[in-house]
């Protein structure tokens, strides 16, 4: 039975400090905590950074052969991923934030829902009844139950409890024929990728995780916020041509 080839992107912006370790805990489980039988690679998708992030990336790539640097000089966590994604060939193809705010046991589940349970989109999520989530703030906490609430009102097709868990894997044909459409280069990209699979027609499968908040996080929550709805209303009002599965 051949392996299955799995790709997992770290987008990064000015993260010289938290990526040697990002990606020396994430190598480690791939090596020794996973029990399946994975061709697995690390992307390191810088876009934009100004400090010695590119230089890290590159010296990591040369320390671990499973790892590769890509770099944009456009900011955009949802271009990088998209240029990632893109270039990839792997069966699965992941992303995690590099704070690993997310535990790493969720990964193999998450992974597994695609290559075994024939799901096309695996997510996790921080809203399930089996989840943990541990040092969130209640100011954090309610904008995002509030953004997911507004979601259910205006998609109320959506299957999903929590669109912005920054940890999710997309099957090949996922990447091959939503990714592309996806217009949004930042934080939205998440949920619109998530809209249009539903639109199309993919399944998508929730993980609980175990998430623990970062109080350094670069999310700046009124601007993204304010992009969300705007990216909410364009994709409400202006579908995209989305090939349905089967088609």
């Amino acid at each position: 039975m051949s392996k299955i080839s799995v790709n997992i992107t770290i987008p990064v912006l000015n993260e010289e400090h938290s990526l040697p370790r990002c990606i020396g805990t994430l190598t480690e489980h791939l090596s020794n905590g996973v029990k399946g039988e994975w061709d697995w690679r690390i992307t390191i998708a810088d876009n934009g950074s100004e400090d010695a992030t590119p230089e890290v990336g590159r010296q990591l790539s040369e320390e671990h052969p499973n790892v590769r640097l890509t770099r944009l000089e456009q900011r955009g966590r949802g271009r990088a991923l998209k240029k990632a994604w893109l270039e990839s060939d792997a069966d699965v193809r992941c992303f995690m934030d590099v704070d690993l705010s997310t535990r790493l046991d969720a990964l193999e589940p998450l992974v597994n829902a695609i290559a075994d349970e024939r799901y096309d989109v695996a997510i996790g999520s921080r809203l399930m009844p089996q989840s943990l989530v541990e040092k969130r703030t209640l100011k954090r906490e309610i904008v995002s139950r509030a953004y997911n609430a507004l979601i259910r009102v205006m998609f109320p097709r959506k299957t999903f409890r929590d669109a912005q868990c920054g940890f999710k894997a997309v099957s090949r044909d996922v990447a091959e024929n939503v990714v592309p459409l996806v217009e949004n280069t930042g934080w939205f990209f998440d949920t619109e990728l998530l809209l249009l699979s539903l639109r199309a027609g993919y399944r998508i499968k929730e993980i609980p995780v175990h998430w623990v908040d970062d109080p350094d996080t670069r999310v700046r929550i009124v601007s993204t916020a304010t992009e969300d709805i705007k990216g909410l209303l364009r994709v409400r009002f202006s579908p995209a041509d989305v090939k349905s599965v089967g088609d």
